[in-house]
């Protein structure tokens, strides 16, 4: 997408361990990360933890390089998922590049850029939503009424896959089943979830 050079000695080269952090909201950064292999999970962090995620990107591939284009803080959070080798340019270098480019050519990047920009904020806008609320909703969307009629939902899937689903890490998920355990608002730990109060399930949801 984006014509700039990531070789040679201009272009630092990098290898980020698993777990450390590559980019912070509001974050200004005088480089340009182009990911050369490896994955990066991305969302919104609570402390040192990724507390929402909101995707994976796999090198090759640009790191939320829109921010560069539009000069702009970066918008997600990202973390290393595994090992990850990388390159970093100067932001000055990335940003005569574009402006070496035709006028047209530069116009389309820029829209491009602020559309992905609008989609992404727009995305982060929504996890603000507690994660317990999205966790009950989908639930109770989930949910089918057993022999005893009680509802109840069957886990068909791995806690990670659920957790992608609802935009929150793994270990969120298992602390808000907990939680929703201790309110006595669920009952069940293993593949099968009891729905023990579903009104106040819908309550928490807002639905």
């Amino acid at each position: 997408m984006f014509p700039v050079q990531t070789s040679g000695p201009s272009a630092e080269q990098h290898v980020v361990a698993r777990g450390e952090s590559l980019l912070r909201r509001a974050g200004a950064s005088t480089w340009v990360n182009y990911l050369e292999s490896g994955r990066v999970a991305l969302g919104v962090m609570d402390g040192d933890t990724l507390e929402h995620q909101l995707g994976v990107v796999e090198g090759p591939c640009w790191l939320e390089a829109t921010a560069a284009v539009l000069n702009l803080p970066h918008v997600v959070d990202a973390v290393a998922e595994t090992e990850v080798s990388l390159r970093r340019i100067s932001l000055a270098e990335f940003r005569q590049t574009l402006s070496d480019m035709p006028e047209a050519a530069r116009a389309v990047l820029h829209d491009v850029a602020m559309a992905h920009r609008r989609q992404t904020e727009f995305a982060v806008s929504r996890l603000a939503k507690d994660a317990e609320a999205r966790c009950a909703e989908w639930l109770l969307r989930h949910a089918q009424t057993g022999d005893k009629g009680v509802l109840a939902v069957m886990l068909q899937q791995r806690k990670r896959s659920i957790a992608a689903q609802l935009g929150i890490a793994p270990e969120t998920l298992s602390r808000v089943l907990r939680h929703l355990r201790e309110r006595s608002l669920i009952s069940g730990s293993g593949r099968i979830l009891n729905l023990v109060d579903p009104g106040g399930l819908r309550s928490l949801a807002g639905v």
